[in-house]
């Protein structure tokens, strides 16, 4: 597997950089979530400055990733007319969204990786926000997109915007109001979530809300329209993972009464699953032939390893954990909030309530449960043979890779951290609420 993924990202660099060294999308190279080509440090300490390369203020609120190519990091942001507009960590059930109809200033900052200082900054929006957000978001949710050349932003409501790798608009489009929020209490507006994803001169977007929700492609260099496919699903938060498989490009996508996948060219429906979790954030990851599908919240929480040459309607019969194209499930071990990761032959899945399982992702076999303790909503990312899992307190575990739980290290940040982390050149880049931290040996 680690030999895979290094040929992959090989193969999607256009630059003389090892590509391992850009993350250049949520979750990195095809939402894996692993940088596997250098060592990684195994712990840190703000109040000691262990491994810590530096800390840069980053103003406003947002759990966008930050995205590096070469050597810039790119991060956008949400800057409220309030002074200290309310972001509230932990696990809760308030539904309530927050009242700030203040003037908001949408802007992504560029930073240089080595030293951290900020080379550029761009207005990308300022107005009032169309939608409101949940307490434990922001209305910069969506992580950025580049390939190198072009720079994609999706601000939801606020449109989506098409920069060069310099801050130079492109162009930008006005998708209309995307509302996301609780489909059950409309007035609970919750803020859009999903994150672009460019693939070979595409964008694609995943576009779950409550009214007319649908998936699309648009063209790089334009923003012309290339498909778009109505969706028959309630607001999701889930970026969706484009795979080539066996000649075939795929967009698979997670959702509660749509979870399946369009072929990628066409936005035409290949398969799809219709019971899962009715409040899905956490996206799909590929591997072994099967994209794994994490669908969290209510009374069905149901994980699937879905094999890639699927077709047709796959949804689970009762009493069913398998099919002709749903290699294994289980009915409740889904994540809510973080994303799945594929490591090797492990499928690690983080529920927000810190609780880590293990799975064997060719057989669905667990090979261990285990209380962390704390809140997680960022997903866990890896490299270097290690699992690194972050808890909204601000505190990394580091676990070896496996079959068995071992904690190797550990790492704190100060502040909030409800956003996944991202991994370039040895170093490992986390967002707090305040700020951008660099963690890697000096």
């Amino acid at each position: 597997m680690f030999k895979s993924v290094l040929i992959l990202c090989c193969l999607a660099c256009a630059c003389s950089l090892n590509a391992s060294d850009n993350w250049p999308a949520f979750r990195g190279l095809n939402n894996a979530g692993i940088a596997d080509n250098k060592p990684l440090p195994t712990s840190w300490s703000m109040e000691t400055g262990e491994n810590i390369r530096w800390k840069t203020a980053i103003p406003g609120l947002g759990h966008a990733g930050p995205v590096i190519w070469g050597n810039r990091i790119y991060i956008t942001t949400a800057i409220s007319g309030l002074k200290a507009p309310e972001l509230k960590a932990g696990l809760y059930g308030d539904i309530k969204p927050v009242k700030d109809d203040s003037v908001h200033k949408w802007i992504m900052y560029c930073l240089d990786k080595k030293t951290g200082k900020i080379k550029w900054e761009k207005l990308l929006h300022e107005g009032v926000p169309k939608i409101k957000r949940h307490t434990k978001a922001t209305h910069a949710n969506s992580t950025p997109a580049t390939d190198g050349k072009y720079l994609v932003n999706f601000l939801g409501s606020e449109g989506l915007y098409c920069h060069d790798m310099d801050g130079n608009l492109i162009w930008k489009k006005d998708l209309g109001v995307l509302d996301s929020g609780f489909f059950r209490v409309p007035d609970a507006q919750w803020g859009f979530g999903s994150s672009p994803v460019i693939h070979d001169g595409v964008i694609y977007l995943q576009v779950d809300v409550q009214k007319d929700s649908y998936v699309a492609a648009l063209d790089l260099k334009t923003g012309k329209e290339k498909w778009k496919t109505a969706r028959n699903d309630v607001p999701t938060w889930c970026t969706p993972v484009i795979h080539n498989h066996n000649g075939r490009l795929m967009m698979l996508v997670s959702g509660y009464k749509h979870a399946g996948a369009y072929d990628a060219k066409t936005g035409e429906e290949i398969w799809k699953i219709t019971d899962g979790g009715d409040i899905p954030v956490a996206s799909p990851v590929v591997g072994h032939g099967m994209v794994y599908i994490s669908t969290s919240h209510g009374p069905k929480r149901p994980l699937y390893a879905v094999r890639l040459d699927a077709k047709g309607d796959l949804t689970l019969k009762d009493g069913e954990t398998s099919n002709e194209g749903i290699a294994w499930s289980h009915p409740s071990g889904a994540s809510y909030m973080p994303s799945p990761l594929l490591y090797g032959d492990y499928l690690y899945v983080t529920k927000d309530n810190g609780i880590l399982s293990a799975y064997n992702a060719k057989t669905g076999e667990e090979a261990y449960k285990q209380r962390l303790g704390g809140a997680y909503t960022g997903s866990a990312v890896a490299g270097d043979g290690k699992i690194y899992i972050t808890s909204e307190e601000g505190t990394t575990l580091v676990v070896k890779a496996g079959p068995k739980y071992e904690v190797v290290g550990e790492g704190s940040v100060d502040g909030v951290v409800l956003t996944s982390a991202a991994i370039s050149d040895g170093a490992i880049y986390i967002r707090t609420r305040d700020h951008l931290v660099a963690i890697g040996s000096k």
